[in-house]
């Protein structure tokens, strides 16, 4: 019979990816019914209708347990957000060697993803239901530009740490600007779309034509 060698089983305890345990389960779960709850509460009345305690006690947890998972109530419809950031600055930061920065981005913002991804009918339901409620709250709008606004800062940021420049150097500030304004200029056209209904996998297509164009304007422009 053979035996274990050792030096091999330390080394696949070592790559082999840890599975979630109890608590990171439970607290996953729990997460997910807060945002579950909150957004089909918006999705019926509106995000300035619904209150922090009334989704506490619809969820059964209490307030405080919401603030734990979810700052502001603003978070509870933008709680992917800090993600996008993350994967958006790994996305350049990461890029292949002699891959242009304007490329990296034209890869990372043309992918999709979420709810535009899934083919499932109730997804782009949700994916409509929580548009609406965006579209029709003054506060979310703004805590959305907010976002936004934060992101540039961090792409900037980048931008320059590449260059070697001063983070208030104007060029990678410009940079940064033009590039999220693609972004920004394509979540409009996509909340348009959901808003009239149009099947995500035309509204994927038209992100990426629209992408493209986007890009390659401001590529002949930058270069």
């Amino acid at each position: 019979m053979a035996t274990e060698n050792p030096a091999a089983a330390d080394t696949t305890r070592a790559i082999a990816p840890t599975a979630p345990g109890l608590r990171e389960r439970k607290r996953e779960r729990t997460r997910r019914l807060i945002a579950d709850t909150a957004r089909r509460l918006f999705a019926q009345r509106g995000f300035e209708h619904v209150t922090v305690a009334e989704i506490a006690r619809v969820a059964e947890v209490s307030e405080g347990t919401v603030f734990n998972y979810f700052p502001s109530k603003e978070d509870l419809v933008y709680e992917r957000m800090e993600v996008f950031e993350q994967e958006m600055l790994s996305a350049i930061r990461d890029r292949p060697a002699g891959e242009s920065l304007i490329a990296a981005f034209r890869r990372f913002i043309l992918t999709p993803r979420g709810f535009i991804a899934s083919t499932d009918p109730s997804a782009a339901e949700q994916l409509r239901a929580i548009t609406r409620v965006i579209a029709q709250s003054p506060a979310l709008l703004a805590r959305e530009q907010q976002i936004l606004d934060r992101y540039t800062r961090a792409l900037a940021n980048l931008i320059a740490q590449e260059g070697g420049q001063a983070p208030d150097d104007i060029e990678p500030w410009v940079f940064a600007n033009a590039l999220l304004g693609v972004h920004r200029a394509l979540l409009d056209y996509v909340r348009r779309e959901i808003i009239a209904g149009t099947p995500s996998r035309q509204i994927a297509s038209g992100v990426k034509r629209h992408g493209n164009r986007a890009l390659a304007l401001l590529e002949n422009g930058l270069r």
